[in-house]
């Protein structure tokens, strides 16, 4: 991880984690709920503490930080490792039409990264970026939640189920979120 993407201890950061190549793996409801269980399996073991987010089909935002004592590096490094092993093995195993080409393409990146065993499915790195200020934070949050509007998969953002938006809206989500401002 390079400086530029250092997350340290006790701060709040936006992320983002995108699979290799840009692969629409998230097209499918199997997929997205390996994520969600990711999340909140990370919320209630590992410490993750989740402020926003949202899966679109390639890639998956976040606002989040930890909980003292706890490293947030650590938790992301542990759900990217639980939900590739999950994700691939689960296009092993179930009915998925893109199969032979979806793990042509994580296995292409597997080859050519020495780190990586049989599959190499998200890309190295977070674009982990420290909210600073509220500005800065709020405009984040925006952009996080808009994703989905501006991908012209709904009209309005808390109606898309994989985002903490609705829950902003004061209406549940998937997932339980801290409320940012």
């Amino acid at each position: 991880m390079g400086l530029k993407n250092r997350i340290f201890p006790d701060n709040i950061y936006f992320l983002t984690m995108t699979v290799v190549d840009w692969v629409d793996v998230f097209t499918r409801p199997t997929y997205r709920h390996i994520i969600v269980e990711g999340l909140r399996y990370c919320q209630q073991h590992k410490g993750l503490e989740l402020y926003a987010w949202c899966l679109m089909s390639n890639h998956l935002h976040l606002i989040a930080g930890a909980k003292e004592g706890k490293s947030l590096s650590d938790i992301l490094r542990d759900f990217k490792r639980f939900t590739s092993r999950a994700i691939t093995e689960s296009i092993q195993r179930d009915p998925e039409s893109r199969r032979q080409w979806m793990l042509h393409r994580f296995g292409y990146n597997a080859w050519v990264d020495a780190k990586s065993q049989t599959f190499k499915f998200w890309q190295e790195g977070n674009e982990a970026k420290e909210l600073r200020s509220p500005e800065f934070t709020m405009q984040k949050l925006h952009y996080l939640h808009q994703n989905p509007v501006r991908a012209e998969l709904v009209t309005e953002a808390e109606h898309y189920l994989y985002s903490s938006a609705s829950n902003y809206a004061e209406q549940g989500g998937l997932l339980d979120v801290l409320f940012l401002g």
